[in-house]
Parts: structure tokens; sequence; C-alpha cells
């Protein structure tokens, strides 16, 4: 195990044999889930709603389904409120997945749902992340009936919409509160040695790049041709020399990935449009506004390089800002304070990969984004998550949310 025993654990006693009780029936619930295809933007979100809300359901625990502006379905988010008033704080789990992949590659079905010899949950999403979606319904039903003698409330949101990079159940659920009385969000990511304080942003563009048409075989010279643009273009974004970090400041580098190139149709025509996406990273040393102008410096660079008939355009996908809280900050701190008290030397992480918590930074929420179970295999082949440390888990979320609640900041 990575984990290990910190010290007297008695506050955290009552909440720790509570989920050991429960843990039985969230295990059986997140087999369930796990049973359930239910890959982002491939498989239909309908079924594994329906199961969570049926399970909600049955045990009386308040919640309604969210949707985008479309009418598509979103997420399930559970609302608890407290006995007297106060800020709300959220739980989220995604309860859509990753692809398979190629499933020969697999030693067990995406969708086995079993429990190995070894203790392990087995399947697509098994680790990220329905054994968290399972642990904070069980959660929501406990709260509830603590909720008269807790300030505030708890949201839990539950996204069928992740992994596919639209987060449309995040987007629905904050249209659909007021977001000025939100303190903060906990996600369940997996991973049992830190608690993800803070997470790099990220800009997304499409840069378009222009060329003249004409056959491939024609005897006079080529004008323009879109493709090799393109490829003398992700050149240029490659060897281009980003900021290192600043001292005191925001701990890892800032980063730009081609992610594709999209150019042509079939062998004899001459390319005259060519797509290059591109990947950055954020931080405080290369914001939104930075990156786009880099952006703009380097297409300017081609055109007056490698001219064409038309200048090379930006289209802007996608703005998060990169967010870092303090451990001292909440609900951080409740949640580093409950992962202690439940037998987890844990650390403070700021992540590489951006995350829910960067879209809820740009609506000033504090998030954690990660901590839960050991796994192996996420979004991979094989995946699977150790079930051994579940109720240790689940209690130090539970304290976390009983500290938040019960002090009401």
């Amino acid at each position: 195990m990575t984990s290990s025993a910190t010290g007297p654990d008695t506050e955290v006693t009552p909440v720790r044999r509570q989920s050991q009780r429960e843990v039985p029936s969230v295990i059986a619930l997140a087999r369930d889930l796990v049973r359930i295809p239910s890959r982002g933007g491939i498989d239909d979100p309908e079924p594994i709603l329906a199961s969570v809300e049926q399970w909600l359901h049955d045990r009386a625990v308040p919640h309604r389904r969210l949707y985008t502006p479309d009418g598509a379905p979103a997420a399930v988010l559970v609302e608890i409120t407290g006995g007297s008033s106060g800020p709300t704080w959220v739980l989220d789990a995604c309860l859509d997945t990753a692809p398979f992949g190629d499933e020969s590659g697999w030693s067990f079905s995406p969708t086995a749902a079993d429990v190995s010899p070894t203790g392990m949950l087995r399947g697509r999403g098994a680790a990220d992340s329905k054994i968290a979606a399972s642990m904070f319904c069980h959660l929501a039903a406990a709260i509830r009936r603590q909720a008269p003698e807790l300030t505030g409330s708890l949201a839990i949101l539950l996204d069928v919409d992740e992994h596919t990079g639209n987060f449309s159940g995040a987007k629905a659920f904050l249209d659909a509160v007021d977001s000025s009385i939100i303190a903060g969000a906990m996600i369940g990511y997996p991973g049992d040695n830190e608690v993800v304080i803070g997470g790099r942003g990220v800009f997304r563009a499409r840069l378009h790049t222009y060329g003249t048409a004409g056959h491939t075989g024609s005897s006079k010279p080529t004008i323009a041709n879109a493709a090799t643009r393109a490829a003398r273009l992700a050149t240029l974004l490659a060897d281009l020399v980003l900021p290192r970090p600043a001292v005191g400041g925001f701990p890892l580098p800032p980063k730009l990935t081609v992610t594709e190139i999209h150019s042509g149709a079939g062998f004899t025509a001459v390319p005259d449009h060519a797509i290059v996406s591109v990947d950055i990273r954020l931080t405080d040393v290369l914001a939104a506004v930075d990156a786009e102008e880099l952006l703009s410096k380097t297409i300017s660079q081609l055109d007056t390089t490698y001219p064409a008939l038309r200048p090379s355009e930006i289209e802007s996908v996608l703005s998060w800002p990169h967010y870092q809280l303090s451990p001292t900050d909440q609900p951080a701190a409740a949640l580093i304070e409950g992962a202690h008290l439940a037998g987890f030397s844990v650390r403070p992480k700021v992540a590489g990969p951006s995350n829910i918590g960067n879209l809820f930074a740009t609506r000033d929420i504090p998030t954690t984004a990660g901590f839960g179970l050991p796994y192996t295999g996420l979004h991979g082949t094989d995946e699977q998550v150790d079930l051994e440390r579940l109720a240790d888990i689940q209690a130090a979320y539970h304290h976390a949310v009983l500290t938040l609640m019960r002090t009401g900041h």
C-alpha cells in the first residue's frame, strides 16, 4: 500500500464504522454502474442515468436531472439542504468513461464489473469514476439523515459528458444554481497518494491556413500548398520556447502540443485549406491572452515566410485558467485532514492535466481534483480499482463534508 497510518483517528471513527457497514452496498452499486457501458460521446447515457436515479429514488434522496441547452441529458444533481442557511459544497464524479480501446488487449471484459480474487473491481470506469459516484451517492444518503444539524447544503454532481471534453454536466450545473454561494468542490478522481489542489489551465485553438487549389499534374507551378504550409506551421509551433516557471509561482511549466493536422482529399488536388489543432497548457507565466498572442505571431511568421493569397486565422475553441489552492484553503484543508485521520499520508499536489476544477475556477470556486482509491489501467486496458481501503476513503470524504457543513466555511 502507498498510504500509512498517521496518528489517532478518534474523530473519524464514527464515520469509518458507518463506511465499513456500507462497503458491500457501495461495491454493489459500483458494479451495477461498471456493468453499463457509458463511453462519453459513444453510448446512450440514459441507462446509467436511470440506474443512479432509481437508486436515489429508492432511498428518498432528493435529486433532479440536468440538461444541455439543446435538451440532451447532462447529469444527475443531488441536493441536500442543512438545518440552517450557509454555503453550498459540491462533490463531483463522472458517470461517463473513456472509450474501451482495443478490446482484444483486455484480459477481461471492459464491462466485467466483477471483483478479482485480489480485491480489484474490474472494468472501464471502475477507477474513473464510478466507484467515487457510488461512494458519493451513499454519502448523500448519510448526509440527508444528518442534515438538520448541519449548515448550508451539499450538492452532488454526477456528470455524463466529462470524457468528451464538453463538460456539459458541470456547465449545466453552473447554469442551474447560484454559483456565488458555492464555497468549494471536491472531485472524486482516483489515487490515494495526493490531494490535488490545482491544475494547469488550457487554451485550445484551430489554426486555419490556406493555399491555392489546383491539379497536382498541372504544368504550372504550385502557388501555395495548404498541406505543406500546415506542416511548416506545426514545425514553427514545436520550436517555440515557452517561459519557465517563476520562482515561488505556479510549480509546473506551460506546454504547447500540436494535436491534429487535417488537409486535402485524395492525390490529384492541391489542398487549399488546412487545420492545425493546438493544445496549450496555461500557468501564471503564460495566460490565455499570451497564448493567443504567441499563436498570432507564429502564423504571421508563416504568412511572411511562406505567403499565400489568404492570411492564416485563429479559431479559439476553449480557454480555462490555471488554478492553485493553498493546503490551508477549504475544501482542501478539510479533505487533507479527513485523509490523515483515516490513515493516509497524502501530500498536496498541482496536476498537469486540466479538469473540471479549471472550469469552476472561472466562477471562483476552489476545487480539489483528486483523492480516491489506488488504480491501474486508467483510460487504458484492464482498468481496475483496489477496494481494500474503500471504507477509509469514504470516511475521509464524509469527515470532510461534516467539517465543512458544521463550520459553514
